[in-house]
């Protein structure tokens, strides 16, 4: 089972928040991937905090023992179809977060996030809560 991690989930796990350290520690690394879209919103948001050296080589050694999991063209389709699905059920979600929903169908992972009822809304993506 591979389980691709959503932002929150990454920074829940730096911050030391829930049982996410927890669930990651128990977990084998060849089954934990990074969607390329969320290590996009991660370098981002380290590179917004001052004197962020540290966080940044973190975040790095994090990202150098797991799987990225491509944005390529079989998840730019699937994230179409989500696209569609979800704006003609007047459910959609934001655009990032329909590429990481993608990826990881494509990949065929469980999508780790504590944002459960957005992801929820995309029909066939297993979606877990490691948080709690």
């Amino acid at each position: 089972m591979i389980y691709a991690l959503d932002t929150n989930t990454v920074g829940y796990f730096f911050r030391g928040e829930g049982l996410v350290g927890q669930h990651l520690l128990a977990t084998p690394p060849r089954d934990i991937a990074v969607p390329a879209v969320v290590t996009y919103e991660l370098r981002y948001g380290v590179a917004r905090v001052p004197k962020s050296k540290r966080l940044a080589e973190q975040l790095e050694a994090l990202l150098g023992w797991v799987t990225i999991l491509p944005f390529d063209d079989a998840v730019s389709r699937v994230a179409a179809r989500i696209r569609v699905q979800l704006e003609r059920a007047g459910r959609p979600i934001g655009p990032l977060d329909t590429l990481i929903a993608a990826t990881a169908l494509a990949a065929n992972a469980t999508l780790i996030t504590r944002n459960t009822s957005e992801f929820g809304r995309v029909r066939e993506l297993r979606v877990e809560n490691w948080f709690v």
